[in-house]
């Protein structure tokens, strides 16, 4: 390298530095965003830190916990930052009022909250489709403007709707009539945690009655109950229409969960006088001591018809199609 080439070399490299050093001076753009990558690291989502420069662990715990759920995976692409929720917020951030108080974010989700369950839900409806939610659409919930914030809590590890221990209170606190049910002796064991009301009931929608996982009452309730889907030969017709007809999930003060004691139950369909071959003796009978309403004196209808939900008797006989032995 001659004179001539060191000396270009030296004014390059000078230039380059003295070029540097202007872009990265106190006060440039340059310098203020390196500044702030510096100072601010996401702390648990990626690109978190426009809101935790101030909403950190010392200003509040409980938000930063959501880095210890699936919202906070951040190997995943789909995964949210504050601003996909909570809206861009300018105004909160940049405080053009300079006053004491910053404007509220966009979209803030309270009981109180300006914005109105369709705002608040925009942001999980728009990521949470197909599945579970495909019935959101057009469902109860959604039709008398449930947010999803009101069952479900994003900032936890913990969100009490998908445990079965803690599931049911969440329900409970807007269906209070259940809680009652629930309560009786004779229920499905969901206040021991064995069951939740997600394994009857799909809270999003779905095309079956009365938010059913399946189309029926019936496909739902054979998912445990398989013993009594059949085929069978003699089938009762209450038993291939709707369970809840005799019975009710939720509980009740009668074994097996029937809604009236038998022989009252079976007299609501089949007539008191129905059965009057065997006379019955006991006070009230009168005269002979026997009465047309022999079925609810001690007696019970189950102690003959012992295949009520259906028999596979292959006679063609009263016995066979009475659904008895």
């Amino acid at each position: 390298m001659n004179q001539l080439q060191r000396l270009r070399f030296g004014m390059l490299h000078g230039l380059a530095a003295l070029l540097i050093a202007a872009l990265v001076l106190p006060g440039t753009a340059l310098a203020q965003q390196n500044d702030e990558e510096r100072e601010y690291e996401d702390l648990a989502l990626t690109g978190d830190n426009v809101c935790t420069r101030c909403h950190d662990d010392a200003d509040n715990p409980r938000l930063m916990t959501i880095g210890r759920t699936k919202h906070g995976t951040r190997a995943d692409a789909r995964t949210p930052t504050c601003t996909d929720c909570h809206g861009e917020s300018r105004g909160h951030l940049d405080n053009p009022d300079g006053g004491d108080v910053r404007p509220v974010p966009d979209v803030i989700y309270t009981k109180n909250s300006r914005n109105s369950p369709a705002q608040q839900n925009q942001a999980c409806v728009g990521c949470h489709q197909g599945g579970q939610q495909m019935h959101w659409a057009g469902s109860i919930h959604n039709a008398r403007d449930v947010a999803c914030i009101a069952c479900h809590d994003v900032h936890t590890d913990h969100d009490p709707v998908l445990s079965k221990k803690t599931q049911p209170a969440v329900c409970f606190a807007c269906h209070k009539d259940k809680r009652a049910q629930i309560s009786k002796p004779y229920r499905h064991p969901l206040l021991e945690g064995q069951m939740a009301c997600s394994d009857c009931h799909n809270a999003h929608g779905s095309a079956g009655p009365k938010l059913m996982k399946r189309d029926s009452v019936l496909d739902t309730c054979f998912q445990c109950h398989m013993e009594k889907r059949g085929p069978n030969i003699w089938n009762h017709q209450p038993v291939t229409e709707d369970c809840t007809i005799c019975h009710n999930p939720h509980g009740t003060t009668v074994d097996k969960m029937l809604k009236v004691r038998v022989p009252f139950l079976c007299q609501q369909c089949h007539e008191q006088g129905h059965r009057t071959r065997t006379p019955a003796v006991g006070p009230g009978t009168g005269g002979g001591g026997q009465t047309s309403i022999n079925v609810t004196m001690a007696r019970g209808c189950l102690n003959c018809h012992t295949n009520i939900h259906g028999g596979n008797n292959p006679t063609n006989n009263a016995a066979s199609r009475s659904f008895r032995r």
